[in-house]
């Protein structure tokens, strides 16, 4: 059996690896697959062609992370929107029916929710044309699939976080970090969690649910996040200052549903993510 990895970056990667780990046979699609480590076959490929690699037979899941080139519209489209299109015109190529096909989309579909609390029993209502975009790739595999005997599945990730991605400790390092003056409600993953959900997902006994909300337990808000990374660096802490629209909106989503399959979080919240990637840079606990 074939778990076929439909962009393969950072995240990707990391899934691969722990679907390699798992004893599955995991092949990576990514323009560059030279850059994959031995324990994934690469194939080169660019996911906003039409042009794909054959579709191994024994394929029985696949997984589409992409992720766009830049922060425009029309790099968004042909990543998220075409890149899913192209992935499924190759599964009907080839005539191959995996089990499973789930596509990495974003919180980011709910736009701006004043605080509330979301979960995936609420529409989506995007804020911006990257959560549009989003989803209108997710309404295309959704309904490319119905009734074509596999499952479609969308994993919808808060911010990651994790190796090489450190934005707000950077901030708080270069003392660019401010403190939004009205309480401002964020949500996380790290990497290695979210790639954790995507392998779940992917292989569990049970029917998936057609969404997933993908975050940790604790939708914090900034300052407390940021209050945090002050005192683990031995810093001030940033002023407070106040700020113009959220990055992501202001919402706290509830990772009810998938925790109800009996997934469970190497890294529950910010705290014990945000530890292990300062402990790993030789920053101790004090």
């Amino acid at each position: 059996m074939t778990i076929l990895l439909a962009g393969c970056g950072d995240l990707g990667t990391e899934a691969g690896l722990q679907f390699a780990a798992a004893g599955h046979r995991v092949v990576g699609w990514r323009r560059s697959p030279d850059k994959l480590p031995a324990e994934i076959d690469g194939a080169a490929a660019d996911l906003s062609t039409a042009e794909l690699p054959p579709v191994p037979a024994d394929t029985t899941a696949v997984v589409i992370a992409v992720a766009a080139d830049g922060p425009t519209e029309e790099a968004y489209r042909s990543a998220y929107v075409n890149g899913v299109a192209h992935v499924l015109d190759a599964l009907a190529r080839d005539r191959v029916t995996p089990e499973r096909v789930l596509f990495v989309s974003s919180t980011a579909v709910y736009g701006d929710a004043a605080g509330a609390w979301i979960d995936e029993s609420v529409t989506p209502e995007p804020g911006g044309f990257s959560g549009r975009i989003m989803r209108e790739a997710e309404d295309l595999l959704l309904k490319r699939l119905d009734g074509t005997g596999t499952t479609p599945v969308v994993l919808r990730l808060g911010g990651i976080y994790g190796p090489g991605r450190t934005r707000l400790i950077d901030q708080v390092r270069t003392g660019t970090a401010v403190i939004p003056a009205e309480p401002r409600f964020t949500n996380r993953i790290h990497r290695d969690d979210a790639a954790s959900a995507i392998v779940h997902l992917c292989t569990m006994s049970g029917e998936p649910a057609p969404v997933y909300l993908g975050v940790d337990n604790d939708p914090a808000e900034l300052g407390d996040v940021l209050r945090f990374l002050a005192t683990e660096l031995g810093m001030a802490v940033p002023p407070t200052a106040a700020l113009g629209d959220a990055r992501g909106g202001n919402k706290r989503c509830s990772n009810a549903l998938l925790r109800g399959t009996g997934f469970s979080f190497k890294y529950p919240s910010f705290r014990e993510g945000y530890r292990d990637i300062l402990a790993g840079v030789g920053v101790r606990h004090p």
